[in-house]
């Protein structure tokens, strides 16, 4: 797997999943449970997370759609 953002923004989250999503891209939320076990104060930022083989593809779309 290969992180492609951190960030405690649950909508910024699946915004880019589902820009991902468009694209045939699937991605994963990891972290989301501890995150809101610790109140979501920002201590443990969420990952999204692609398969390794789409890393670089995944990255180009989060470019162009201006979120790089």
């Amino acid at each position: 797997m290969h992180i492609i953002a951190y960030s405690n923004d649950a909508v910024r989250l699946s915004f880019l999943r589902a820009l991902l999503g468009d694209a045939g891209i699937e991605a994963v939320v990891l972290d989301a449970h501890t995150s809101a076990i610790e109140g979501s104060i920002g201590a443990i930022p969420r990952r999204l997370a692609v398969a390794d083989e789409d890393a670089a593809r995944a990255e180009r779309v989060l470019a162009e759609a201006g979120e790089r």
